[in-house]
């Protein structure tokens, strides 16, 4: 479906929703201004305040659903991470499909500036469009760390920990009134005790995938999924060949996903996201 008036917050989200929902995508609309108050000056995103903006978030039928159609189809090329590549393609045409003639800039996850630093702040930015709670160290009362510095983590109020964020969408020139009201997300891990609990598995136990489950989730990600995510990004090439999914010849299998990769992927802490 075609974008054919004026965008608006609600019809932003519906037109894309319709496009990519059944894939394994959720989107939820703020404002710059939202996003830019809760950081310093050096991380705002240079829009008006009340440009409109939409975080797109995966659910765990992406993988099924879209990724691994993408690597059937021979559609993964060079040696950038598959994952990048299949969301990159999948929101790029939907973009292009629901907004013809709007300019939208597109910021990924994994999306890096020249100062290295991200190009925008996945978990803030599904916290204020109120799509995930994005827990912190701030959010626990007298907590029992001290000086000891505890990464904050995105739990959604249906899937948990098992998801991830994975664009920005800002709508240049689209500029909200009251129509798009702030709602806060769900505070799905309301007590200190299991704050504390969440955080610390986050932090110290991430490999074991726990802390993904400090709500029941709806649903989790299937054994192949949590295999990918799993293996160290320079061995995920050998195992699309053994699945079948790329030749000995392809790259690819690096990096990925950032935001909502699975902690396992990477050596360290998954500070944008999970996967």
């Amino acid at each position: 479906m075609m974008a054919s008036h004026a965008v608006t917050s609600e019809r932003a989200t519906t037109l894309l929703n319709e496009s990519i929902s059944h894939l394994g995508f959720e989107s939820y609309a703020l404002k710059v201004g939202w996003y830019n108050e809760l950081l310093p000056a050096a991380l705002h995103l240079s829009h008006h305040e009340d440009t409109l903006a939409v975080v797109v978030l995966s659910t765990p039928d992406m993988f099924e659903k879209v990724f691994l159609p993408f690597m059937e189809q021979g559609r993964c090329v060079g040696v950038s991470d598959p994952i990048d590549q299949c969301v990159t393609h999948t929101i790029s045409s939907a973009v292009a499909q629901c907004f013809p003639g709007q300019k939208v800039e597109v910021s990924y996850d994994f999306e890096m500036l020249p100062s290295r630093k991200p190009k925008f702040l996945a978990q803030t930015a599904a916290h204020v469009a109120g799509g995930a709670y994005y827990y912190q160290q701030l959010d626990v009362a007298d907590h029992p760390w001290g000086a000891k510095k505890k990464y904050g983590v995105c739990i959604h109020p249906r899937f948990g920990g098992w998801f991830a964020i994975r664009a920005l969408l800002v709508f240049e020139g689209v500029q909200l009134g009251s129509e798009l009201v702030k709602c806060s997300p769900p505070d799905c891990v309301p007590s200190r005790e299991a704050r504390i609990q969440l955080l610390e598995d986050f932090n110290l136990r991430w490999q074991d995938w726990k802390y993904r489950d400090a709500v029941a989730p709806v649903q989790r990600y299937s054994q192949k999924q949590k295999d990918y995510f799993s293996t160290r990004p320079a061995q995920r090439p050998a195992l699309l060949i053994a699945w079948g999914l790329q030749h000995k010849e392809e790259g690819g299998g690096g990096g990925g996903g950032g935001q909502l990769d699975p902690p396992a992927l990477v050596s360290h802490i998954p500070l944008s996201g999970h996967g």
